[in-house]
């Protein structure tokens, strides 16, 4: 049997602000409008289809994986913008990026408080 995830909801403030956002972070297609979602393709056809949402938004953490050049591509998009971010999960290591053996990682918030990690693992 192959499982693949295929999609995932994510409550946001503003769906096409935080869809925006992570479309333009991570570097990847325009964000789409599909029903009450705007969704944002990701890779392996998993998209994160972003939903408004009433209630308090209670942060989801996500890892993306890419390799070394578009870490650097993303880290730069993230400095660009003057967005904080952190090595560790615990935010106890302001304006670093981690070194995990031959990777590395960092840690920021989306515009719904959500915490996105981005990291390498050396190997790509």
């Amino acid at each position: 049997m192959s499982v693949q995830l295929d999609h995932t909801i994510v409550p946001a403030r503003d769906k096409h602000e935080s869809a925006q956002f992570l479309s333009e972070i991570l570097g990847v297609a325009e964000p789409v409008a599909m029903g009450h979602f705007v969704a944002v393709a990701i890779d392996h056809g998993l998209t994160l289809d972003f939903a408004d949402s009433e209630e308090p938004i209670r942060p989801i953490h996500f890892a993306f994986r890419v390799t070394e050049a578009e870490f650097d591509e993303v880290f730069g998009r993230v400095t660009d913008r003057g967005l904080p971010y952190w090595a560790d999960p615990r935010r106890s290591r302001p304006g670093e990026v981690a070194q995990r053996g031959a990777g590395r990682g960092f840690y920021f918030e989306d515009p719904s408080g959500h915490y996105l990690e981005v990291l390498t693992r050396g190997d790509a």
